[in-house]
C-alpha cells in the first residue's frame, strides 16, 4: 500500500540532544536480554525514582509544561498522556535526557481508537464490517499516523463485550458478541504493533477495559458488575485474553466493581488471572483518577489506604493522579507495601519501554528535528482513499422497500436533517488528533456525488434535540452542538416546503456524537422528539423517505422503520463519511455490512442479545402460549437481529454438507455451505457460522458465533464456503469452574444472520 513507507527514518543519537548514559545502546528485543537489563536497571534507581516511573501524568490545567519540567527533573514521571505533537513531545523527552540523573525515557500515550489524524468509522462501525482485513487497515494507518506524530501507546483497542445499548461506551466496542470482539480485537492489536512495537511506524497497545465494563448495570457508566464466573470467563473475558495472546503490551483497568470489589483493588483479576493464568508480562495501568475513587468504592478508608490497596493488587501505573508520589514512600518506609512491590510494579514499566525499543533510541518516534510536519493538521498527512473504503464497508442497509435505494443521479434529491452537514458529529467520539473541519459532510458527499447530474436541495429541518438539558450537557466542556436560533416551527416548514419540491428525501437523523460518549448513558434509546416530529411532517408530504442514520448505539426504530422507505445505518462514519455514504445510496458501492448487535424494538426489551440461553419455558412465535417467557405487551424478539443487513442484491444459501456426523475427540468436522447470489449485481456478504450444544451439564446458549467469513460473489456466482470446527469450538466452563467439551450432539446453523440459518448436525465422541 501507498501508505506505508520504504524510506527509513532511523535516527542516530548524535542528531539528538547530547546525553552520554550507559542504559543506550543497541539492545536486542527479546524476554530474556529484557529482564537482564530491567534487573540490572532497578539495582541503580532510588526508590524515589521507582515510584516515578509508576506515574502517568496528563498536560493540563492541573499540570503546567512548568510544573511537568519540574517533576520530570526529579525523576517523578514516568509516562505522559494527550500530548499529540512531535514538537511537545520531543521537548518533554528533552527534558528526561538533559536534567534526570537516569535519563530513563517517558513514554507518551493518547486515545487512538479509531483513527489519529484520519477518523475512520466508530469501532461499533467498524465491527458492522466484519472484515479483518479492513481492520487491518484501520490499525496499521492509525498506527502509522499516531507514530508519526511521536506516540509511543494508544488506549485501545476496547474489547469490552456488551448488551447494553443505553451506555454511552457503547459506541468505543465491538458489539454484543464475544467471538466477534475477539477477532476484531486480535486484528487490531496486531495491526498496530506489527512485528515490534519498537518499529518505527508501530505503536504498543493497551486493550481496555479490563474487565467486564460493559456489563455495567443499567448501562449506566461506572456502575457495579455483578455476574457469576461462568458468565464472566465464558463471555466477556476471553476478547482481552485474545488481544493479550496477539501481543498487547498494557492492560487498562476497568472503573467498575465486579462482585463487589473494583477492578482497581482486584488482586484476582490483576494477579492470580492476569499474571499467573494467562502469564502476562506487560503494564496495568489505572483509569483516570480510578485509586482515588477506591475511597468512594468504599473499599479504602484514605488516600494513602487507596494507594496501598491499589499497589497490592497490581495496578503498575497510576494514571492522572498524584497519589503514588505522595504515598508510596510512607508506606514503604512504614512496612505497608513493600520495597519488592514497587520493584515489580516499576519492572512493569520499564518492560515496555524496552519492548518500545527507547533504550535504543528514546526518540524513535520522532525523527530528527528537521522532519517535523510545517503544519501538523496538513492535507496530505491523511489517509481518504482507505477511510472511505473501510466506512463504506461499515454502512448497513436495514431497510429497502420496492428496491427504493439506490436512489438515481437525476432528478432533483431534498437532503433534510440536523446531522446532514455536521462535520463534528461524521468524525464520532474519541476521534483523537482529527480535525473535524477535515471531514467530509453527508451534505458534501452528495453535492460531490450529482455534481452536474441532478439538483441536490438542503434544509437542516430540526435541532438534534430541543432539550435544554441535554444541550446544555452536551456543550458542557465543548461547542460540541451547534444550535439553530429559528424556531422549530420554522424549521420544520423549510423542510416540508423543500421536501415538496424533490422527487425522493434523504433525511439525516440519529445522536450528536457526544450523545455516545463516556458519561453519556441514556435511559432511553430513541430518536429525540424534535427528530420524531421531523420524520413525521417529512412523510405527510408523499415523497419517497430514505432514512440515514448517524449514531454510535442500537436505537429502537419501530416508527421510524413503518416510515422509512429505505433505512441506512452509517453510524458515525469518520473523516470520509459523506463520500462514503453518498457512495453506498447512489448505488457506486453495493451495502454488505451486518449488525455487531441486535436492534431492541424498545428499551424495555434490553438486555436484548442474540445467543441467550433458553428456558424452561421457551417462547414460540408460531405456536403462542401465554406461560412462556416472553412479553404479551409487544412482539418479541429484536427488531433487527444480530449479524442482519441486506444488499442491492439477493443471495441464497444452500443446505449445509458436513464432511461426517460425528467428531473424534481430537479431530474435527467440516461444515459447508454454497452461496449464491441470485440477482442483478455484484455484491458482498457475511457468512456466518452457529453452534449449539444441544445437553449439556449447564444450560448453553441456543446459538453461538464461531466463525465468519466474507465473500463477494458476482451476479449469478455461487461459491462453496466452509467452516472447520474442532474442539475448541465447543468448549465452554462448566459448574466447577472447568473449561471442558463434553460429548454429545451439536447443532450447526449457518445464515447470513443470526436469526435464519440452515442447519444440520454432528455428534462429538
Amino acid at each position: 500500500m501507498k501508505w506505508i513507507y520504504s524510506v527509513s527514518l532511523a535516527v542516530t543519537l548524535a542528531m539528538q540532544p547530547a546525553f552520554a548514559n550507559e542504559l543506550f545502546g543497541q539492545h536486542p528485543l527479546t524476554p530474556e536480554a529484557r529482564d537482564a537489563f530491567v534487573t540490572d536497571l532497578l539495582k541503580k534507581m532510588t526508590l524515589d525514582e521507582k515510584i516515578g516511573q509508576m506515574r502517568l501524568i496528563t498536560v493540563g490545567p492541573e499540570n503546567t509544561k512548568d510544573v511537568i519540567r519540574g517533576m520530570i527533573k526529579d525523576g517523578q514521571v514516568g509516562a505522559i498522556f494527550n500530548t499529540v505533537t512531535r514538537p511537545d513531545i520531543r521537548a518533554m523527552q528533552d527534558q528526561v535526557m538533559q536534567l534526570s540523573r537516569l535519563k530513563i525515557p517517558l513514554f507518551f500515550a493518547y486515545d487512538v481508537v479509531h483513527g489519529q489524524r484520519t477518523a475512520f468509522p466508530i469501532p461499533l462501525a467498524l465491527a458492522s464490517s466484519w472484515d479483518l482485513d479492513a481492520i487491518a487497515t484501520v490499525g496499521r494507518i492509525s498506527a502509522y499516523e499516531a507514530a508519526d506524530d511521536g506516540l509511543n501507546m494508544t488506549w485501545a483497542p476496547m474489547v469490552d463485550v456488551t448488551r447494553e445499548p443505553r451506555w454511552g461506551r457503547v459506541s468505543e466496542g465491538f458489539g454484543e458478541d464475544t467471538w466477534l470482539t475477539s477477532e476484531m480485537g486480535r486484528a487490531m492489536v496486531e495491526s498496530m504493533q506489527g512485528k515490534s512495537p519498537a518499529d518505527r511506524y508501530s505503536i504498543m497497545t493497551s486493550v481496555k477495559h479490563y474487565a467486564a465494563y460493559g456489563a455495567v448495570e443499567g448501562g449506566r457508566d461506572y456502575n457495579t458488575v455483578d455476574m457469576s464466573p461462568q458468565r464472566l470467563f465464558q463471555d466477556y473475558l476471553p476478547p482481552y485474553k485474545a488481544a493479550l495472546d496477539a501481543g498487547s503490551g498494557g492492560v487498562m483497568v476497568s472503573l467498575n466493581a465486579i462482585n463487589g470489589v473494583p477492578a482497581t483493588s482486584n488482586s484476582w483479576l490483576l494477579k492470580d488471572i492476569l499474571r499467573d493464568e494467562w502469564k502476562f508480562k506487560g503494564i496495568t495501568i489505572s483509569d483516570h483518577g480510578a485509586i482515588k475513587e477506591l475511597i468512594r468504592h468504599g473499599v479504602a478508608s484514605d488516600p494513602q489506604d487507596a494507594v496501598r490497596v491499589a499497589v497490592k493488587a497490581g495496578v503498575n501505573m497510576s494514571m492522572s493522579d498524584e497519589y503514588y508520589s505522595r504515598y508510596l514512600p510512607e508506606l514503604v518506609k512504614n512496612g505497608a507495601v513493600t520495597e519488592q512491590e514497587i520493584d515489580d510494579a516499576t519492572r512493569h514499566v520499564l518492560n515496555v519501554k524496552y519492548d518500545m525499543g527507547l533504550f535504543n533510541d528514546p526518540y524513535s518516534h520522532l525523527g530528527p528535528k528537521e522532519s517535523d510536519p510545517v503544519d501538523t493538521n496538513a492535507e496530505n498527512r491523511l489517509h481518504r482513499t482507505q477511510a472511505r473504503d473501510v466506512a463504506r464497508k461499515s454502512i448497513v442497509l436495514l431497510k429497502n422497500r420496492l428496491e427504493t435505494l439506490p436512489l438515481k443521479k437525476s432528478g432533483t434529491v431534498a437532503l433534510i436533517g440536523p446531522l446532514a452537514d455536521s462535520h463534528l458529529d461524521m468524525i464520532g467520539s474519541w476521534s483523537a488528533a482529527a480535525v473535524a473541519a477535515q471531514s467530509v459532510t453527508l451534505r458534501q458527499g452528495m453535492s460531490n456525488a450529482l455534481a452536474n447530474k441532478a439538483t441536490l436541495l438542503y434544509a437542516k429541518g430540526a435541532n438534534v434535540t430541543d432539550n435544554k438539558g441535554i444541550i446544555d450537557f452536551l456543550n458542557l466542556y465543548e461547542q460540541a452542538v451547534q444550535i439553530d436560533t429559528r424556531s422549530p416551527q420554522a424549521l420544520l416548514d423549510e423542510a416540508v416546503a423543500t421536501a415538496k419540491k424533490a422527487d425522493v428525501v434523504v433525511l439525516a437523523i440519529g445522536e450528536a456524537r457526544g450523545m455516545v460518549h463516556e458519561a453519556s448513558s441514556q435511559t432511553n434509546i430513541i430518536i429525540p422528539d424534535s427528530q420524531q416530529k421531523l420524520i413525521d411532517a417529512v412523510k405527510a408530504t408523499g415523497k419517497p423517505l430514505v432514512l440515514v442514520l448517524m449514531n454510535g448505539r442500537p436505537l429502537a426504530l419501530v416508527k421510524e422503520d413503518q416510515q422509512a422507505d429505505a433505512l441506512l445505518e452509517t453510524w458515525f462514519s469518520g473523516t470520509e463519511g459523506g463520500n462514503a455514504i453518498a457512495d453506498v445510496l447512489f448505488g457506486d458501492y453495493n451495502p454488505s455490512g451486518k449488525l455487531p448487535m441486535s436492534f431492541p424494538r424498545s428499551v424495555g426489551q434490553i438486555p436484548m442479545y442474540y445467543n441467550h440461553l433458553n428456558t424452561g419455558r421457551p417462547y414460540n412465535y408460531l405456536v403462542p402460549n401465554k406461560y412462556t417467557s416472553h412479553y404479551y405487551d409487544e412482539a418479541n424478539g429484536p427488531l433487527f437481529p444480530f449479524g442482519y443487513g441486506l444488499s442491492y442484491t439477493r443471495f441464497s444459501l444452500s443446505d449445509v454438507k458436513m464432511s461426517g456426523s460425528t467428531m473424534s475427540r481430537e479431530g474435527s468436522v467440516t461444515a459447508s455451505v454454497t452461496v449464491t447470489n441470485t440477482g442483478k449485481r455484484d455484491g458482498a456478504t457475511v457468512v456466518q457460522l452457529y453452534l449449539n450444544d444441544q445437553v449439556a451439564s449447564i444450560s448453553r446458549p441456543v446459538k453461538e458465533l464461531k466463525g465468519f467469513k466474507r465473500i463477494m460473489l458476482k451476479a449469478g456466482e455461487s461459491q462453496t464456503v466452509s467452516f472447520k470446527i474442532d474442539k475448541s469450538a465447543l468448549m465452554f466452563w462448566n459448574a466447577q469452574m472447568q473449561q471442558v467439551a463434553e460429548p454429545g450432539k451439536f447443532s450447526v446453523m449457518i445464515g447470513l444472520d443470526s436469526a435464519k440459518t440452515v442447519n444440520s448436525e454432528f455428534t462429538y465422541l
